[in-house]
C-alpha cells in the first residue's frame, strides 16, 4: 500500500498498520529503518494500548489481572484500510473478543497518515465505544530513521538539536522498567548520540518545553520531527552498531518498578470517557 506526491513515497504494512518505506522522489533517498534483523526487525511500530513494559508484564483492573506485553498488541495485528487515495490512508482496528480478553476495553483505533509537501503526518484516534465506563489506555509512535544516511558516516556523528535551549537529564530503563537512575541528556537544545547512548536502553524525556527535533549530520538537518502535545518522548536505538535511531512520541510510559499495578493509577495513563475521542498527531518533514 502507497501515498505519494511530488516529493515524497510512503509505503505500509496493514499489519500493525506500519510505515514501512518513506522516500524522497527527487533523490531516492529512504529515511525509515528497513528493519533488518540483524539490528532491529521492525520499521516504525504503534504502541498500544500500553507504551514500553508493565511491572512483571501484568496490570490489574477492577480486581482482575491481565497480562499484556511490551508495547500493547496494536503493532502485531491486522489492521483493515478503511479510506484510501493519493496522498492518504486510513487503518482501522476494532476491539473483538481476543483483545478483550486481555485488555477489557471496547475502542477504535485509527491511524492516519497524510502527505503534505515534504511531510508526513502521523495521526492516531482512539474511540471509546463502551456506554458504560472510561477506558484506560497509552498510545505512542516508535519510528526508526536511517542514521548514518550515508556510507561514509557513522551514528557517532549524529546530533540532535531540538527547537528550544532547554537542557534536562534523560530517564533509565532498567529491565524496561524506571527506578529513578537519570544520565546526561539534553544540554542546550542538543542531545548527542555516540556509541553508548543506548547501552541502557532507551533515553526518556518528559515535558520537554520543545515541539520539534532535527536530526542533523553535520550542520544540515535532513529530518525534522514534531512532536507538539505529546507529554513524554524516547530516543532509542538497539544495540553500539544499529545503524537507526527511533524518536519516540508517547502518551504513556512503562511502569515504574515501585507501581501497584493498578492500570488507572499508571503514570502517564490516558483516560477516555464512554463514547469519547482521543486525537494526537506527529509529523515527519524531509529536508
Amino acid at each position: 500500500m502507497k501515498i505519494q506526491n511530488e516529493y515524497l513515497q510512503a509505503n505500509f504494512d496493514s499489519k500493525g498498520a506500519e510505515l514501512i518505506s518513506l522516500k524522497s522522489s527527487t533523490t531516492g533517498i529512504e529515511y525509515i529503518w528497513q528493519a533488518d534483523p540483524k539490528h532491529w526487525a521492525r520499521h516504525a511500530p504503534v504502541l498500544f494500548p500500553i507504551v514500553g513494559k508493565l511491572k512483571d508484564d501484568h496490570f490489574s483492573y477492577e480486581g482482575n489481572s491481565y497480562r499484556l506485553g511490551q508495547h500493547g498488541f496494536a503493532r502485531d495485528m491486522v489492521f483493515e484500510v478503511e479510506k484510501s487515495g493519493e496522498e492518504s490512508i486510513v487503518f482501522l482496528l476494532k476491539s473483538n473478543e481476543e483483545t478483550q480478553a486481555i485488555f477489557p476495553f471496547k475502542f477504535e483505533l485509527r491511524l492516519q497518515y497524510h502527505l503534505s509537501g515534504q511531510k508526513l503526518f502521523t495521526t492516531y484516534q482512539i474511540i471509546n465505544t463502551d456506554a458504560q465506563k472510561p477506558m484506560y489506555f497509552s498510545i505512542g509512535g516508535h519510528p526508526a530513521f536511517n542514521t548514518p544516511m550515508h556510507d561514509d558516516d557513522s551514528r557517532a556523528d549524529i546530533l540532535i538539536h531540538f527547537n528550544e535551549q532547554e537542557s534536562q537529564e534523560a530517564y533509565l530503563l532498567h529491565n524496561g522498567v524506571f527506578d529513578d537512575t537519570k544520565v546526561e541528556g539534553i544540554v542546550n537544545g542538543q542531545l548527542s548520540i555516540n556509541k553508548h547512548s543506548f547501552d541502557q536502553d532507551a533515553l526518556v524525556f518528559k515535558n520537554l518545553l520543545s515541539t520539534q527535533a532535527s536530526i542533523m549530520n553535520g550542520e544540515r538537518p535532513f529530518l525534522t520531527f514534531k512532536f507538539d502535545g505529546f507529554p513524554y518522548l524516547g530516543i532509542w536505538s538497539k544495540n553500539q552498531e544499529s545503524p537507526f535511531v527511533c524518536i519516540e512520541p508517547w502518551y504513556g510510559l512503562a511502569d515504574h518498578q515501585k507501581h501497584n499495578g493498578k492500570l488507572e493509577e499508571k503514570e502517564g495513563i490516558q483516560t477516555l470517557s464512554p463514547f469519547g475521542t482521543f486525537n494526537c498527531t506527529y509529523q515527519i518533514e524531509t529536508h
